[in-house]
């Protein structure tokens, strides 16, 4: 994996943002920053998302005159394994080079720690568990899921054990104590 996409992730989950944005931004805000190619879905139960392919931005609002609340971003890493470098964003392209299609977990775990950026293990939902591990850096509140075990229908063929999902942000304190109290 070339350093600079290894950077891209280290930023993510160090700072919970892709080229300085993050989940509290409006969806104006992540436009300037990514640009307008990105697939949008909305609902008329007060929710949209955009997808720019690797990173998908999630909003919400109550009424349609309010304006968009960010909830949360989610990097499908995952979905470079199918091998189409199109996904990657060109403005993140340009910023962090070429992508490979893994991100070993273990890797990344080790430049974070290097860097005192720890990832603190959490409760996976029972309906995920063992196929998913789930890591929480607790500053950022940023999780990153990795591939726990294969199962028939759990997990997707084209990725290893050991290979990082997806990455999160923001996981609330709401959030891990209802994992916790779970397995509790």
């Amino acid at each position: 994996m070339t350093p600079y996409s290894l950077a891209f992730y280290m930023d993510a989950v160090t700072t919970g943002t892709l080229l300085g944005v993050g989940p509290a931004d409006p969806p104006d805000r992540v436009t300037e920053a990514l640009g307008s190619s990105f697939g949008e879905h909305s609902s008329d139960r007060g929710s949209m998302f955009r997808d720019y392919g690797l990173a998908e931005f999630f909003w919400e609002r109550t009424s349609g005159s309010d304006p968009w609340k960010g909830h949360h971003v989610t990097i499908q890493v995952h979905r470079l394994a199918y091998r189409d470098p199109e996904l990657v964003n060109a403005a993140v392209r340009a910023r962090y080079g070429r992508f490979t299609y893994r991100l070993r977990f273990d890797k990344l775990r080790r430049l974070l720690e290097r860097r005192g950026v720890p990832l603190v293990e959490i409760p996976e939902y029972s309906c995920n568990a063992p196929y998913f591990r789930t890591f929480l850096q607790p500053d950022s509140r940023v999780a990153v899921t990795v591939i726990g075990a294969h199962g028939e229908y759990s997990t997707p063929d084209n990725l290893r054990v050991g290979d990082v999902y997806n990455i999160q942000t923001s996981m609330t304190p709401e959030d891990e104590a209802a994992r916790r109290a779970q397995t509790g």
